[in-house]
């Protein structure tokens, strides 16, 4: 049988690593700049912790979550979501404590959703996400969008759109709510099983189904904006002021609502409008939730964050056409030639790499002229050649790779010689 990765599964293989690799650290420097700190929650957590975070009514917790008893005769989920385990973390931890508040936290973790596979959206993804605990205060949800919007300009994207909206507080969603179910009521049997069964669950669902997202009730529907009550408004106002002083373009969406119940106040997401990106166009989507750290047992404890797709980041990039820069080149390859030079190249190889300096060699027996060809396709700037002669003497010839040129210096200078035209950018004299 030949064996293939899981459907829904890809290999990230080089030299396509280097390109997550430079976008991840592009974002981490950026997290660095906001006073962000990273965290690492396991691959799975008990079941429990996304049916009370995420919500029971969800299409991740009905549907899309990988859920497994373990020997011990307990459910656990492998994370479908980030915002959930951290909020977790949060609680355990005891992170409420902590003198400096609120907690600004930051990650890289996959996720794994059972859902059909297509291009951008795999059973296993990888996010980046931010979350924010401990401040009730607009102004944070502010710089978790400029954070945001700042990654995507740093990493070079100029199509991008930046939509907000607010579900309001405990009042104004209750309002809302009431306005939906009366207005979906005599519509519900025209719409989708999944509709039908959010009518008296979580009618702000209705908004968010892709499936019915053009029958003409959607476009009627009550928008939260009409019952948001004097505090919430209010709130929102203040973060589209900021957005406005940080010159921050963006779209209100009435019917932006999120796929996830924690959220409350602050809803928004980042889509792409590149030419030819594809039908789905959301790169990032977020929002506040100020009653997750209660609901997963820990104090009234108000937060915001977002959750950013790197596949589709990538995809983006490719989109407009933005060229990501890698260094496939190696400093030196060390050729040896004659069975008596082998030990002394292994040592050799290793001083290089304890000093800093990339090193590789042959390990496949190959002849001289094989080995060059080697050092070709591995774009090596100096060949260093290593024969029974130059073992003798104690000496090792280096070649300039560029133009060519090549010196024999003895073997206790050469660190010195490569830490000095490698730092220097010239080429050996």
């Amino acid at each position: 049988m030949k064996m293939k990765a899981p459907r829904g599964t890809v290999d990230i293989l080089p030299p396509k690593v280097q390109h997550w690799q430079y976008v991840e650290s592009i974002i981490k420097n950026i997290c660095d700049r906001f006073n962000f700190k990273e965290i690492r929650t396991p691959l799975f957590e008990h079941t429990e912790v996304f049916q009370r975070g995420v919500g029971d009514t969800t299409d991740i917790v009905q549907k899309e979550m990988y859920t497994f008893m373990d020997r011990g005769g307990r459910s656990i989920t492998l994370r479908p979501e980030g915002t959930a385990a951290v909020v977790r973390a949060f609680v355990e931890n005891k992170l409420y404590g902590s003198v400096n508040q609120p907690v600004k936290l930051y990650y890289f973790a996959e996720m794994f959703r059972y859902e059909r596979p297509q291009q951008g959206r795999m059973r296993q993804l990888n996010q980046f996400g931010v979350e924010v605990l401990g401040s009730a205060d607009p102004a944070i949800d502010a710089e978790v969008i400029a954070l945001a919007m700042t990654c995507y300009k740093e990493l070079g994207l100029q199509s991008i759109k930046l939509v907000i909206n607010s579900l309001g507080d405990k009042e104004s969603r209750t309002n809302h709510r009431n306005a939906l179910v009366d207005h979906f009521d005599p519509h519900i049997n025209e719409l989708c099983s999944d509709c039908q069964n959010r009518l008296h669950h979580n009618p702000l669902r209705i908004l968010d189904c892709k499936k019915d997202m053009d029958h003409p009730s959607m476009a009627s529907a009550p928008s939260i904006l009409d019952y948001l009550n004097e505090e919430s408004a209010a709130y929102f106002n203040k973060v589209q002021a900021y957005l406005d002083g940080m010159n921050i373009p963006y779209v209100v969406d009435k019917n932006l609502v999120r796929g996830l119940d924690y959220y409350n106040h602050t809803a928004f997401e980042i889509m792409s409008e590149a030419e030819g990106f594809g039908a789905i166009t959301t790169l990032l989507g977020g929002g506040r939730y100020n009653n997750l750290a209660a609901e997963l047992g820990g104090p009234d404890t108000p937060g915001i964050g977002f959750a950013m797709g790197l596949e589709r980041l990538l995809m983006a990039l490719e989109a407009e056409d933005i060229s990501i820069p890698t260094d496939d080149q190696l400093d030196c390859y060390l050729l040896a030639i004659g069975e008596e030079t082998d030990t002394k190249a292994v040592e050799l190889l290793n001083t290089l790499r304890q000093n800093g300096i990339q090193a590789d060699k042959d390990y496949q027996g190959k002849k001289m002229k094989a080995q060059f060809k080697q050092a070709d396709r591995l774009q090596a700037k100096y060949v260093l050649i290593l024969g029974e002669t130059e073992l003798e003497n104690e000496t090792i010839i280096v070649r300039t790779m560029e133009t060519g040129e090549q010196e024999e210096i003895p073997m206790n200078q050469l660190v010195d010689k490569l830490e000095k035209e490698l730092l220097g950018g010239s080429t050996i004299e």
